[in-house]
């Protein structure tokens, strides 16, 4: 039987300083103290602490994409509309601002599938995936350096997305999962 993972101790934070800072990144050391005596320096980075938002939009029997530039992989990728959450902003409010900046609809439901966590052993940011529906036409200026291309894909082949070479971001293929599972449960 394994341990109740609330009752394990964290390690202790000894001493954390800054290694580097961009515009969007702080890189952290920190010296940790773990409850059997060892002891270990890490890197952490910190994000904004604002947290991100993805949604899996549906409209017309149809799944809503984007194609856009990711600088990352120096390649355009197909993956679901997602923003960071803005100062004051819940993360309804987020997602309904980002559904209208990158495809010019915005959403009378949205539905909280799971808040993921990326890369958690050194990277605190968290993103909630929603599913977005009753969809109505709604423009909102966005961020975005070029116009993001908006790709429609059927329900009924969701799963078929996995085999496109271009949508393979881990967050969008994990939202597809939650999302399809969703929509199985309640027959769609």
């Amino acid at each position: 039987m394994s341990q109740d993972p609330t009752d394990k101790k964290k390690p202790t934070i000894l001493a954390s300083r800054v290694v580097a800072q961009s515009r969007l990144f702080t890189i952290e050391a920190i010296d940790l103290a773990f409850s059997n005596g060892a002891r270990r320096e890490y890197e952490r980075m910190r994000g904004s602490g604002r947290g991100a938002v993805m949604m899996v939009p549906l409209i017309d029997d149809q799944v809503v994409l984007v194609r856009e530039y990711a600088a990352g992989t120096d390649s355009y990728e197909l993956g679901f509309p997602k923003g960071l959450i803005d100062p004051g902003e819940s993360p309804e409010q987020a997602a309904d601002r980002e559904l209208k900046e990158e495809i010019g609809f915005g959403s009378h439901e949205l539905t909280r599938l799971k808040t993921l966590t990326m890369a958690p052993a050194y990277f605190g940011s968290q993103m909630t995936i929603m599913l977005a529906r009753e969809l109505y036409p709604e423009v909102l200026q966005g961020d975005e350096p070029e116009p993001l291309e908006k790709v429609y894909w059927p329900v009924a082949d969701m799963m078929g997305l996995v085999q496109q070479p271009e949508f393979c971001e881990a967050r969008s293929i994990a939202a597809l999962y939650l999302a399809n599972e969703m929509l199985q449960r309640e027959g769609k």
